[in-house]
């Protein structure tokens, strides 16, 4: 059964090492017969959460920047993607501030029910990740149907597209093919 794949690369770097994981993850999902629809959060603005909880009540939010598209499309989605670049071992602020703009899914019947993560960073130790894996699941958390369905690291890459050989790249494609 095809799926409606909303990949969002959070990093602001053109041909990052994240990107480059989330379009793998793409390659392999639209192999597998999915639709998938790439976002960059590169050049688009995306405003920090006020706060006022407008969006419980309207489902949408009243700031009317790029997240509030972003958000229409992740309600409709199946299948959530998330890629970042780990800065200070942690999630980068762009996804970040796009995920607290996501609140207006909160109170509504969103479709998505699995969630993924794709995270690249110039450290290599395996718990590299681990705090932007935890941000992910708390936020994954207020969405009771859904949960995180896999997540993929590339460590030890510092430049953009520095290695196109990276075996993080297969696990990425694997999994949009499984998505």
């Amino acid at each position: 059964m095809s799926k409606k794949i909303l990949i969002i690369s959070a990093s602001p770097r053109k041909n990052s090492n994240s990107e480059a994981l989330a379009r793998a993850f793409a390659e392999g999902a639209e192999a597998a017969g999915h639709e998938v629809d790439f976002v960059s959060l590169r050049g688009r603005t995306v405003n920090f959460c006020r706060g006022c909880f407008a969006c419980q009540e309207k489902l949408r939010c009243v700031i009317h920047d790029d997240a509030d598209t972003i958000c229409q499309k992740a309600l409709t989605a199946d299948v959530l993607v998330f890629a970042t670049p780990i800065y200070y071992y942690e999630m980068s602020g762009q996804l970040k501030t796009l995920l607290d703009r996501l609140n207006p899914l909160f109170p509504s019947d969103y479709a998505f029910r699995d969630v993924y993560l794709m995270t690249s960073a110039a450290e290599d130790e395996a718990s590299v990740p681990e705090r932007a894996v935890s941000g992910v699941e708390g936020w994954i958390e207020c969405f009771e149907r859904a949960r995180l369905a896999g997540t993929v690291f590339m460590g030890g890459v510092t430049e953009a597209g520095e290695n196109p050989e990276h075996p993080a790249l297969d696990l990425a494609r694997q999994m949009g093919q499984r998505a």
